[in-house]
């Protein structure tokens, strides 16, 4: 499942740069996730990073967004291939 960035959002900036993934960018009012980007850091680290730096605890995972472990270890492997494909060109 993705992860989701709540209401309570602060606009801090800290987890941008945290996620691998440039699944985090600047909505109209407070920051978002692009479910099709997150992987709960799945590839990258054990935890989802933009949890552990947000210091309003506002990022739950996303309940309408469920994945398996190896539907999101998919997802990484998928992003990381068009990444490369990317800088290869």
């Amino acid at each position: 499942m993705a992860l989701l960035i709540t209401d309570d959002c602060i606009n801090c900036d800290v987890c941008e740069p945290e996620c691998p993934n440039d699944a985090i960018y600047q909505g109209e009012l407070i920051y978002e996730i692009d479910p099709n980007k997150c992987t709960e850091c799945v590839g990258h680290f054990n935890e989802p990073q933009c949890q552990q730096v947000c210091p309003v605890a506002c990022i739950p995972f996303d309940p309408a967004w469920r994945e398996t472990p190896e539907q999101l270890q998919a997802k990484y492997e998928r992003l990381q291939a068009e990444k490369a494909a990317r800088q290869g060109a």
